[in-house]
Order: structure tokens, then C-alpha cells, then sequence
């Protein structure tokens, strides 16, 4: 298998002297292309450090991470940036669009900073809104979807640029069970489909969907248990 992802003895230190604030300290983890991990943890355990750190917002104190084998300490802002759009895909529990743009536009945005041609970004956003329910939607503006929707919405965008990682804060955090619910099966799809997905999330229910489950604990890694093959292809179903 293919490594997406590498953090190798990475730390994150805020501060200096007696004042620095160690937030993760000797962080060990490789995710594999197709592989589907839950991060979980208690208030103050790391994991918005972590997500930070792996979605290339923050490079390391010390260690090394790197994405597809190239360490992001290596890369100046302009790289960083590239890979940032181009081989991560985030989701954000308050979804983050942009709100005086159509859903389609909201689609095309990865594609437009990534300079795609414009008949190109609006065939693979439509086929990506037609994926995730939503191609009726596309000239709406997100104020005029339901959170389920500007979710859905947040996804096909954040699958714009074919992304080798899909990354996704407490995707479920501002919506009902029933949408969180549908919101967590289309992940699930799109992780059966071939994706790479990391969750970052509080909620043991949608922790247990994922094959592998990482717990951190005042910055440290406390456990990484997995299961097994047959159990990893019912969770996708």
C-alpha cells in the first residue's frame, strides 16, 4: 500500500522557555491510500493541532510530516499552498462557503485558484453535485440550503481537485442525527469508492464507522486499533 500520509516523532510546541506549551508531543502515525480513520479524543487532547498539522495549516515544531512523501518543512508558502488545494480536500463543520456564490460556484472554487479551464471546472462540478444529490440545487446560494445540504455541498468541493486525502472536522457537528446520519453514509461511499478519509470527531457514533480509530490523549497517542478486512468492507456498506 501506498503511504498518504506520514508524522514521524512530529511535535507541535507553542511558546519558548519556560513559558512553551507542548500540544503533541512524539506523534507516530502513517495512513494508507483507501484507508478510513477516526481521530478521537478528549477536550484539549491535541486533535485540533493534529488536524492543523495534517491538513498542512501548521508544519511540525519538530518531526517530519509528509504528504505523499515530501515533507512539508521542505516547502515555501507558495508549494504549501498548492498542495494544500491539491491533494487535500477539507470538510468543516461550519462548512465554510462562500456565501454570495452559487452552490456550483462554491464547487469550482478549488478548480479556479488551481486554474483549471472554466468549461472543465463546470463539468466536474456539476458531475460532483450530481454525486452528492445536489445537481437541482446548483444555482442556489448556501443560505438557501438546508445544513445537510450546504454539507453535501461542502464535500463536492472538497472533491474538486481529486484529492489523494479527504479530511473531515466534526463533520457532523451542526447538523441533526438524521442528517449526520446521511452525511456520515455518503463519507462512507466515498471512502467504499476508493477514498482516503481521516475524521477528526468527538462522537463515538461516528468514530465506529470508521476501520481504524486513533485516540489521543494530552497530546500523545494512546491507542491505534484497526479492524479487520471483512469488517472494514461492512462498514462501507
Amino acid at each position: 500500500m501506498t503511504a498518504i500520509l506520514e508524522l514521524r516523532g512530529a511535535e507541535k510546541v507553542y511558546g519558548t522557555g519556560a513559558a512553551a506549551l507542548r500540544v503533541l508531543v512524539g506523534i507516530d502515525l502513517t495512513v494508507q491510500a483507501g484507508e478510513y480513520v477516526a481521530v478521537v479524543g478528549p477536550s484539549g487532547s491535541g486533535k485540533s493541532t493534529l488536524l492543523n498539522l495534517l491538513g498542512c495549516l501548521d508544519v511540525p515544531s519538530a518531526g517530519q510530516y509528509l504528504v505523499e512523501g515530501v515533507d512539508v518543512r521542505t516547502l515555501d508558502d507558495t508549494r504549501l499552498s498548492h498542495l494544500r488545494n491539491r491533494r487535500i480536500g477539507f470538510v468543516f463543520q461550519s462548512f465554510h462557503l462562500v456565501s454570495h456564490l452559487s452552490v456550483l460556484e462554491n464547487v469550482e472554487l478549488p478548480m479556479f485558484y488551481a486554474r483549471r479551464p472554466r468549461a472543465e471546472r463546470r463539468r466536474r462540478a456539476l458531475e460532483l453535485l450530481g454525486l452528492v444529490g445536489l445537481s437541482q440545487r446548483a444555482g442556489h446560494r448556501p443560505a438557501q440550503l438546508s445544513g445537510g445540504e450546504r454539507q453535501r455541498t461542502a464535500i463536492a468541493r472538497a472533491l474538486a481537485n481529486d484529492p489523494a486525502l479527504l479530511l473531515a472536522d466534526e463533520p457532523t457537528g451542526n447538523l441533526d442525527s438524521v442528517t449526520s446520519r446521511e452525511i456520515m453514509a455518503l463519507i462512507g461511499r466515498l471512502h467504499a469508492g476508493g477514498a482516503t478519509v481521516v475524521v477528526i470527531t468527538h462522537d463515538p457514533a461516528v468514530a465506529a464507522l470508521a476501520a481504524r480509530r486513533v485516540t489521543l490523549r494530552d497530546g500523545r497517542i494512546e491507542s491505534d486499533t484497526g479492524r479487520s478486512a471483512p469488517a472494514l468492507a461492512g462498514a462501507a456498506r
